[in-house]
């Protein structure tokens, strides 16, 4: 499955669960991993990344007293943060379209959805290495640029406005969740 060598990457795996970071590490480690470190919270992770050259981050959204959406946050735009440009992937079971969202415009490169798999792990990690983004200051926002695609249709400079207008007239209340592939079809425009 691996065409890269990933033997020299660096891996930081941030999750509550220990069984969950210990399956991750697992499927890191059959994908050629070799330097894999584990942190239980954002806050552990977030000082582990002071001495520890992560390569990739392996967040899951859920933990506390810090979540994966603030420690994301934390890394990308805060003063004392040791790699702000590092490529975060976004490990959660809940995948409501405002989360998918959410977790993007926080500033992660990639969203996996639980139950995870090998495949599903690596396909995330080839697109980091393949497809990589340039970052952008917009705002409050620091990270990967959120647009994947360039629209050779679009001229003009609402864009971002005329979606945000589209997506609130959707309703509300409860967003139903999405399937992987529904939300790699949103996040690649």
């Amino acid at each position: 499955m691996s065409d890269y060598n990933l033997s020299r990457l660096n891996f930081l795996i941030v999750d509550d669960n220990k069984h969950m970071r210990a399956l991750v590490k697992s499927i890191l480690h059959a994908l050629g991993v070799k330097n894999v470190l584990e942190a239980s919270d954002g806050a552990d992770a977030f000082k582990e990344l002071r001495h520890f050259p992560a390569d990739v981050i392996i967040c899951d959204w859920n933990m506390s007293p810090l979540d994966g959406l603030d420690f994301v946050r934390m890394v990308r735009t805060g003063s004392d943060s040791p790699n702000p440009f590092v490529p975060i992937i976004m490990l959660t079971g809940h995948t409501e379209m405002n989360r998918v969202m959410e977790a993007r415009d926080s500033g992660v490169h990639e969203f996996l959805a639980k139950p995870i798999s090998a495949k599903k792990l690596y396909s995330r990690i080839r697109s980091i290495i393949e497809n990589p983004r340039p970052f952008v200051r917009a705002g409050l926002y620091f990270g990967p640029d959120r647009r994947r695609k360039s629209n050779p249709n679009y001229n003009g400079p609402e864009r971002r406005k005329s979606e945000k207008e589209a997506e609130s007239g959707s309703g509300g209340g409860d967003t139903p969740e999405l399937s992987q592939d529904e939300i790699n079809a949103l996040l690649n425009g």
